[in-house]
């Protein structure tokens, strides 16, 4: 895992940035949301992969491309989740008071 945060701590920054940047806009965007049934098989993915990155199942390069994946993704959440919140808080400081 330092091995990941030391080659690509450029990169690990640039997913956290990108997802601070989409939760930023995602408050604002009102679009459909997923469907049940796609959360269920995208929650199903998720784990089938973190159980082989975990049981390290996938061997050599293609392995380590996935833990790159998971952790890319993870902080790619992580500044969707600041994003937004941060959002929130900006947005519901400006209204006025009824």
């Amino acid at each position: 895992m330092m091995a990941l945060a030391t080659f690509f701590w450029g990169w690990l920054l640039a997913a956290l940035l990108l997802g601070f940047g989409m939760g930023w806009i995602a408050v604002v965007h009102r679009a459909q949301g997923v469907s049940r049934m796609w959360m269920r098989w995208l929650a199903l993915l998720a784990i089938a992969l973190l159980a082989a990155s975990f049981s390290r199942i996938v061997p050599g390069r293609f392995g380590y491309w996935l833990d790159l994946f998971l952790v890319m993704f993870a902080l790619y959440l992580v500044g969707c989740a600041i994003g937004s919140w941060l959002r929130d808080r900006v947005v519901s400081r400006s209204r006025p008071a009824n």
